[in-house]
């Protein structure tokens, strides 16, 4: 199994950003709907986004260990030894995910912050 290189987690990350961003903006837009006729508390756009961004991946990498972004560029998340990730690992990695300099450890340790915390990796499939 291939390790994807870093165009193919770029695009990936451009796909599942897109997707992230339409379905918060329905949801955020739903919330304040909801709040303003209910009069409940508001909630800003970048909570609803943090709170996509972390069920998103946690539903599809748990689920399928892909994302529709992963589908796309045929790629799948493992664990170390290359089987499926456990709910731990996946959960690790949703919460790394949510730290906004997660991108800058390639440099320093070959790969993405919340692979080499939640021991996985992105493969071919």
């Amino acid at each position: 199994m291939n390790n994807v290189g870093i165009g193919t987690r770029v695009l990936n990350f451009l796909i599942d950003t897109a997707l992230i961003f339409i379905i918060s903006y329905i949801a955020n837009h739903a919330w304040v709907f909801y709040a303003t006729f209910y009069h409940v508390f508001y909630l800003p756009f970048p909570y609803t986004f943090m709170g996509v961004i972390f069920l998103y991946y946690l539903f599809f990498e748990g689920i399928f260990s892909r994302t529709p972004g992963k589908w796309f560029t045929y790629s799948k998340v493992v664990n170390n030894k290359g089987g499926k990730p456990s709910l731990f690992q996946i959960l690790a990695r949703s919460l790394v995910r949510l730290i906004i300099i997660d991108c800058f450890f390639i440099p320093f340790l070959n790969k993405t912050l919340h692979d080499y915390l939640s021991k996985t990796d992105v493969v071919e499939v």
